[in-house]
């Protein structure tokens, strides 16, 4: 029987769009907290509308953190730096609303809970993560979400070198990719908005995104052709644009965080949150253990599911599902994995080393798939087939 066709899509958004301006206010908040204190507790939720930016949450730290500058320095850094823009990091008010962690959620974590997990580092909250590999691209990364987000780096490294110096912060971009089986053949379609000063045409516009920013990346791959449709700029105009044009909050954009969808989410947002956070922490060690399913040659897509309680010191579920694509049973490779990764919350901490300022990076262009972050070693390899075999 052939292998059905299909057409799967994936978006990205830039780090100028306004929710992803609050995710990495957020992780450079948390980032300050752990250059001084590497056990600091934070969950930091950042609001941003015109010309203003609120920061709120739980943090307790042992660290002077001058949130005004912290703040600041994200919105210069991104490009926020023209009142026209409808936020400028000089001019603009940032508010700050943090307290400290409930002491009844620090109890479960510092294993000072219940009797019988005394001493032992539980889980700061439930909820179940998943995380997922397949063999579509080097990065062990599913194909659309990887040109998606690889387009818009292209369009922000030549906006801040002044190459193209009408492009303003905010930007969005969309890839179609048709599948054969789990086999991707060809990109259907691209979009792309970013915004703009005013007064350029539309045409300019389109032919240069076209021609110096989607083409350089997408024509590598060979699945361009004629047939390939482009939506550049769909409404015509992209100048409102930022917190000025849509409010934004941490934690919306948890698809193009992950996987683009294609593979499971638990729910639970990443930035801004410390590792004792298993929404985060967990959810990098599943992307850890599927990598290196993948990177095994165990199969060629992998997902890990992976559950806890709060307070609780250890997974209360652990799967692992192919998709048909497996070498040996799942069930060995499932087991394989509870020997070979130490998937309590503390065993995460330290084996992925989390307690160091490396968060800021990951609230753009996705945390997965980019070779500078722990969970993204596949030292796991060897380990794993011995432990199948």
């Amino acid at each position: 029987m052939a292998e059905r066709r299909y057409f799967f899509t994936s978006e990205s958004v830039g780090e100028g769009h306004p929710d992803k301006l609050c995710d990495q206010v957020s992780d450079a908040i948390l980032d300050a907290c752990f250059k001084e204190d590497p056990q600091s507790r934070v969950a930091c939720e950042t609001f941003a509308s015109t010309s203003l930016v609120l920061v709120g949450g739980e943090i307790t730290t042992k660290a002077f953190v001058d949130f005004q500058e912290v703040v600041r320095d994200v919105a210069k850094n991104i490009g926020y730096t023209d009142p026209a823009y409808g936020l400028d990091y000089k001019s603009m008010a940032v508010l700050d609303m943090i307290h400290s962690q409930s002491p009844d959620i620090s109890q479960g974590v510092s294993g000072v809970g219940l009797d019988e997990y005394k001493g032992q580092q539980g889980a700061g909250d439930q909820g179940m993560m998943f995380g997922f590999a397949c063999n579509e691209t080097e990065e062990l990364m599913p194909l659309p979400i990887t040109l998606a987000h690889k387009i818009l780096l292209r369009a922000t490294d030549l906006r801040k070198s002044k190459a193209l110096k009408w492009l303003r912060p905010d930007a969005k971009s969309q890839v179609t990719v048709e599948y054969e089986g789990h086999k991707p053949i060809r990109i259907d379609a691209v979009v792309v908005s970013h915004q703009h000063d005013d007064g350029i045409s539309y045409n300019e516009i389109k032919d240069t995104i076209i021609n110096q920013i989607i083409k350089p990346i997408l024509e590598p791959t060979g699945l361009l052709d004629s047939n390939t449709k482009y939506y550049i700029n769909p409404t015509g105009r992209f100048v409102v644009g930022g917190p000025f044009g849509d409010t934004g909050l941490t934690g919306r954009k948890i698809i193009v965080d992950t996987y683009g969808g294609m593979g499971r989410h638990g729910g639970g947002a990443f930035s801004g949150k410390d590792p004792t956070k298993v929404d985060r922490s967990a959810a990098y060690v599943a992307r850890y253990v599927a990598k290196n399913i993948v990177a095994a040659k165990l199969a060629e897509r992998a997902e890990v599911e992976l559950a806890y309680a709060i307070g609780v010191p250890f997974p209360v579920s652990v799967y692992v599902d192919t998709f048909g694509t497996s070498t040996v049973p799942e069930s060995r490779i499932e087991e394989a994995a509870k020997k070979v990764f130490d998937l309590t919350p503390a065993g995460i901490i330290k084996s992925l080393n989390l307690r160091q300022p490396i968060y800021q990076k990951t609230a753009a262009y996705g945390h997965f798939g980019r070779s500078e972050f722990p969970w993204e070693q596949t030292n796991k390899v060897d380990e794993l087939k011995k432990a199948v075999n």
